[in-house]
């Protein structure tokens, strides 16, 4: 066990670790030339598309270092603010991190939140300076920053390029020298901790697990401690870049798990594993539930898909254990799911992965958050609002609560006035201006969670020039003048467009969104009002003229009275068209609410 080290790779959106991921696997022999390619670990091909990481990855490499072979199992993490979820979990299969800082960006708002996610979990930091190749790379001044902020000596650095292979080899014994080898009893009873799970179509789920005492054998009878169940191991084995199936995995390694599960609600991620007979007295403290930020419903286009629309999440969340979603029901809908993200680019994936991994065609509501409301006949008892509808009648409310973040955003000092009238245009409040260098500015907001839900984040990278990097943590909830703006097609509201508004904002998103909403709806043959509705007052209304059939054509010449006979009885037929007839809402309508600023 003294040989084994595990570690993972964390770093700011960007900074090269797939890339450092890479040079680790080349180095160790791990994959031969004909496998070998960019972002080896990045192995979704949404991943690949947009250049990022969404999962982390584990593997693991062999490395021999002054005569001694030793195991090395690295996990590489995403860098997006929204995944920050799949890093938590990594931290808690490691005893050490790597922490990535590009020369030329320098320290950014995630490095320094994933910094102190590794640090509350006691792993051994090794700093990583990496494209120091790039001729805007200002390695002086930035190992003096990551200096500052670990506390650590410069020599502890490590320049590298995870481009051209500069400083492979001495992170590698880095790695060996610096991080402790993982602490366990192979006599002791089964201890083992599920970080990660897939599904597989035809093994059914795999397992992702770090074993902290005793070990895991083929064949062997376990047992999941949540939900009690006992299972035959069918197959247990190492992560290479393939599976490798062994007889046994012992204290300190990670592995994967076949036991042939084909139920994806039977498998927890945080949970423990432990031998059946001879059970552990201790599960594992997992890691904290996670707290979903944006709520926004998915349903299927059509509603006979939707009992296939729940195997598809209930599969999706098993790869991706920070969605969580309820069934609900709309009245323009159907039915469909209620579903909590971690922001707005986490959604948007998801959504992606529906469509692209299940063949699942799916219509996203508005994003918003929760909020809590108190009624005057309770002023105690907290309702939970996560849709609009939910809201009481304004004449019994007595004050609604949303939740407040505090934002950090770290700039160059030429943008903070743009990021300044950004963040106040927002709601936002500022605590906090701190000049980290002369070029560097920390700002520190207290801002709503509804603010930043939709375009806060794209439009902060327009206005700094995509200098700003942004990260926020939760503070509670305050009190605030919210009211429902109500969106009516052809005089019937449609609560799937419904959205809690600011009172100082309500007049402002109404009016923007019926005229988004008069662009994108195609005429019929009648005329379709779009109103913005607080309660029962009408705050602004567009109308979709009405396709109009020329009737007066065969008339030439002639009375006049024939045209206007002619014209009333066309104007009857459209006000009773217009009585029954309903209006088809494209699904870009639904998305097109959030970006209204576009």
């Amino acid at each position: 066990m003294k040989n084994i080290r595990n570690f993972c790779i964390i770093a700011h959106i960007d900074h090269g670790k797939s890339t450092l991921a890479d040079r680790l696997l080349d180095e160790t022999a791990t994959v031969t030339k004909r496998e070998a390619q960019a972002q080896l670990l990045d192995s979704m091909d949404l991943e690949r598309e947009r250049g990022i990481t969404i999962k982390s990855h584990a593997i693991q490499m062999e490395y021999m270092y002054k005569g001694e072979l030793y195991i090395l199992n690295l996990i590489d993490t995403p860098g997006h603010v929204d995944f920050s979820y799949e890093v938590s979990r990594s931290i808690a299969a490691c005893e050490g991190a790597l922490l990535v800082v590009d020369a030329a960006q320098s320290i950014q708002a995630q490095t320094i939140s994933n910094l102190y996610l590794a640090l509350e979990n006691d792993l051994e930091i090794i700093p990583v300076l990496n494209k120091v190749d790039l001729p805007s790379a200002n390695p002086e001044e930035v190992t003096d920053d990551i200096v500052d902020l670990l506390g650590c000596k410069a020599e502890d650095v490590i320049p590298a390029s995870a481009k051209t292979g500069i400083g492979i080899q001495e992170i590698l014994a880095a790695v060996i020298e610096r991080i402790p080898a993982p602490k366990g009893n192979v006599d002791e009873p089964l201890q083992a901790l599920i970080f990660d799970s897939v599904y597989n179509p035809f093994r059914g789920v795999e397992t992702y697990f770090r074993v902290l005492n005793g070990s895991i054998k083929k064949n062997q009878q376990i047992k999941f401690v949540a939900t009690g169940n006992t299972y035959g191991a069918d197959e247990v084995g190492t992560l290479k870049l393939t599976q490798a199936p062994k007889q046994e995995i012992k204290a300190g390694d990670v592995g994967y798990l076949i036991t042939g599960i084909k139920d994806a609600r039977e498998v927890k991620v945080g949970d423990t594993i432990t031998d059946a007979k001879n059970p552990t007295k201790n599960a594992i403290a997992g890691f904290e539930d996670v707290k979903p930020m944006v709520f926004a419903g998915i349903y299927p286009v059509d509603t006979e898909d939707y009992e296939e629309l729940r195997n598809s999440m209930e599969k999706l969340q098993l790869n991706d254990a920070s969605l969580v979603f309820e069934p609900e029901s709309s009245a323009a809908l159907g039915f469909g799911f209620r579903c909590g993200f971690l922001g707005m680019l986490h959604l948007e994936i998801i959504q992606e992965r529906l469509e692209r991994e299940f063949d699942m065609t799916v219509i996203t509501t508005v994003p918003n958050v929760s909020y809590h409301a108190f009624t005057h006949k309770n002023p105690d008892e907290i309702i939970l609002v996560n849709n609009p509808s939910d809201l009481p009648e304004p004449s019994s409310l007595n004050r609604v609560e949303e939740p407040f973040i505090k934002a950090t955003i770290i700039t160059k000092s030429d943008f903070v006035g743009p990021v300044m009238s950004l963040c106040i245009e927002k709601r936002g409040q500022i605590v906090a201006q701190t000049y980290l260098t002369t070029e560097r500015v920390e700002l520190n907001f207290d801002m709503p969670l509804a603010e930043i839900v939709f375009d806060f984040y794209d439009r902060l990278k327009t206005v700094s020039k995509g200098y700003a990097s942004f990260d926020y943590s939760p503070i509670g909830m305050r009190a605030s003048k919210l009211v429902k703006v109500d969106v009516l097609l052809n005089a019937q509201p449609v609560d799937a467009l419904s959205a809690l508004l600011h009172q100082d904002n309500a007049y402002d998103i109404g009016k923007r969104m019926c005229e988004k909403l008069r662009e994108l709806i195609p005429r019929q043959q009648f005329d379709i009002p779009i109103q913005a509705a607080i309660g029962a007052k009408i705050i602004s209304r567009e109308t979709v003229k009405a396709l109009r059939k020329d009737v007066t054509a065969k008339c030439y010449g002639g009375d006049i009275s024939r045209k206007r006979k002619l014209l009333e009885k066309q104007k009857k037929g459209k006000k009773r068209m217009r009585a029954v007839g309903n209006v088809e809402i494209p699904q870009e309508a639904f998305m097109a609410v959030l970006k209204l600023n576009d």
